[in-house]
């Protein structure tokens, strides 16, 4: 949609009553408003439709970070809808539209921290050098039981069968059965949002399941990640359980993670990691080395929690390190086997958790700087990444946050602003989390030390 006619005009044929407002704050989670839409129509003349900037200063928990990177006076933003993210929210009984939203203030400038404009910013880059990204994002999640007390771990639900997964059964179609009528939803949700899809499987987890997406723009595919989070919750409550994109929910299980396909291609689509011959360019090794030189750095934004780094263990699934290989799942860069035409890279360290346009953005920003300062990978992998006792990722969100928040190249293409801010809100989940005495503490330090 071009303009505000074509959106006033969409809304009119589909009799919507209500419009949401969404703004995808530094965790991922929908911020914003919900309006009439005489009121949203009549905002969007005036520019009325506005939230404070302070909801980027705003923690998981809801509670204000401790920063100097945001003014005290919550200076409000102004909301301009892109009319590209308008659809239909299914689960509403009213006819309800949803709609993504940019930050600006009034002056017409982009708010520097917001994650959905951190994104463009990368895209900008690439543009501007007349190169493409394409990007598919994996989504894993995990089902649970509803918990009520969070001091009670998870348990897998029951499906059709009455019984609860008791082990693991990656890729069994049965298993996925079990959950039919939720995963029917889910895909109706989907259809209605015009959320592209690729394949549904159940992963290694009990009760854990893999969303597939079609290959595409990083804006459009981190929209339709951001709704598509969303769209599971709202599903899996309609049949009483849970659908948590939590990075490690189950102690003894592997953790979710969110891997990002990538490739780049010219104004042609012509794809630039392969040459005439078929073979690796110059580009995709240099892309490569730039993701294994600083994704350690960008940790925060693919890692954002305290529990994300619960995922990063040897022998479960997830990489340790920044090794790379073909057809290779152990390490984590993977090339997978393709067409010359459809070569890319399988970034296997993001979680779920993850915010997906800083996910995408961090993954794109690390290629972008490898290609740009001609960069050099390692040899291939050809064995067992998980035989390298080395870990080459953060163990902990503490030293993430530092060597984010010390990498000057990152601190150039995120912009000073946005690292501070990010930075100051990780470190200030990370002091509430330090607050909290856990069941391992109880177990073994109450009387035994």
């Amino acid at each position: 949609m071009a303009d505000r006619a074509e959106l006033k005009e969409w809304l009119k044929e589909r009799r919507i009553t209500e419009v949401e407002l969404l703004v995808p704050d530094m965790a991922g989670i929908a911020r914003g408003k919900i309006l009439p839409t005489s009121k949203f129509l009549s905002g969007l003349d005036n520019d009325t439709l506005r939230l404070p900037e302070s909801i980027f200063g705003q923690m998981v928990t809801g509670a204000d970070a401790e920063t100097e990177a945001l003014t005290y006076q919550a200076p409000d933003m102004i909301l301009v809808p892109d009319a590209d993210t308008i659809c239909i929210v299914p689960w509403y009984r009213e006819p309800t539209a949803q709609v993504v939203c940019d930050c600006y203030d009034r002056g017409e400038k982009a708010n520097p921290v917001a994650p959905r404009q951190i994104l463009k910013n990368i895209l900008k880059l690439y543009d501007d050098r007349g190169w493409r990204p394409v990007v598919a994002p994996e989504v894993e999640f995990f089902l649970s039981q509803k918990n009520i007390d969070a001091d009670y771990p998870l348990l897998p639900p029951a499906g059709k069968s009455g019984r609860p997964q008791t082990g693991r059964q990656a890729y069994s179609i049965d298993a996925v059965n079990e959950f039919d009528p939720l995963f029917e939803d889910v895909y109706d949700y989907c259809e209605a949002q015009e959320i592209g899809i690729d394949s549904l499987i159940h992963e290694e987890g009990v009760a854990q399941v893999e969303i597939n997406f079609n290959h595409g723009d990083p804006l459009q595919l981190a929209d339709h990640t951001f709704l598509f989070k969303r769209t599971v919750r709202h599903a899996a409550l309609r049949h009483d359980i849970y659908a948590t994109f939590m990075a490690k929910p189950y102690e003894q299980e592997p953790g979710s993670a969110m891997h990002i396909h990538q490739s780049i291609v010219d104004a042609k689509g012509k794809n630039l990691f392969s040459n005439r011959k078929g073979k690796d360019t110059r580009l995709f090794l240099a892309y490569i080395a730039g993701l294994q030189k600083y994704l350690p750095a960008a940790m925060p934004l693919i890692a954002p929690y305290v529990n994300s780094y619960r995922r990063l263990v040897r022998f479960l699934s997830a990489p340790v390190n920044t090794h790379w290989g073909h057809e290779n799942r152990t390490v984590g860069l993977r090339i997978p086997e393709s067409e010359p035409k459809n070569r890319r890279i399988e970034n296997r360290v993001p979680g779920a958790d993850a915010n997906p346009y800083l996910a995408i953005a961090a993954s794109l920003a690390c290629g972008y700087l490898g290609m740009t300062q001609n960069l050099s990978p390692t040899k291939p992998m050809e064995g067992n990444a998980y035989d390298s006792m080395r870990y080459q990722l953060p163990r902990h969100l503490l030293d993430a946050i530092n060597r984010f928040r010390n990498s000057q190249d990152l601190r150039e293409l995120f912009g000073a602003p946005f690292v501070d801010l990010y930075s100051d809100v990780k470190a200030s989940e990370h002091d509430a989390y330090q607050q909290v005495i856990s069941p391992w503490e109880r177990q073994h330090l109450l009387l035994n030390v």
